[in-house]
């Protein structure tokens, strides 16, 4: 019965860190989409979640550790749809690197050799992440007819307006 507990509390958790950070803000909503629990040690965990805000629509993607039996928030990525940025890591371990997808041409991303996790968030829009213990690596997608393309982490000509 201990493991039942477990998603339970970090729920509880989850939600009240974010009504707490985000008191007061209008037109504010979450949704959490995904976790994973013990993800690179045991009691520890990935979510992510979508936010509506004063930016729009973001997903965001966070690793939280249990300590001394009591859930911390330890860090946080962001990332928007269709913005130029295809992609970011977190800047200390574990290192995640995680990123937005739209449409279906894309099949699997590796961040140097891990394999990402890929998560249908919406109608045409997926979000990846994967666990490196490697910090700056090459962050690779495989296309639905087999295609391997090194993905930069800005799209140059996107930001270019």
């Amino acid at each position: 019965m201990v493991g039942c507990s477990q998603p339970q509390a970090f729920e509880a958790f989850f939600h009240e860190k974010l009504e707490q950070l985000h008191k007061g803000e209008e037109n504010y909503s979450y949704k959490l989409v995904h976790k994973e629990f013990n993800v690179v040690h045991q009691d520890d965990a990935v979510a992510v979640f979508k936010e509506n805000n004063k930016r729009g629509e973001q997903i965001f993607i966070a690793y939280l550790e249990k300590r001394d039996k009591q859930w911390s928030w330890i860090q946080t990525r962001g990332a928007e749809w269709n913005s130029p940025m295809k992609w970011s890591s977190m800047n200390q371990p574990p290192f995640i690197y995680s990123g937005t997808i739209s449409g279906d041409s894309i099949r699997e991303v590796y961040a140097g050799e891990e394999l990402a996790q890929i998560i249908d968030v919406e109608e045409g829009k997926r979000f990846w992440y994967a666990i490196s213990p490697i910090k700056d690596v090459q962050v690779m997608v495989v296309k639905e007819d087999g295609t391997k393309e090194i993905i930069d982490e800005f799209d140059f000509k996107k930001s270019v307006r």
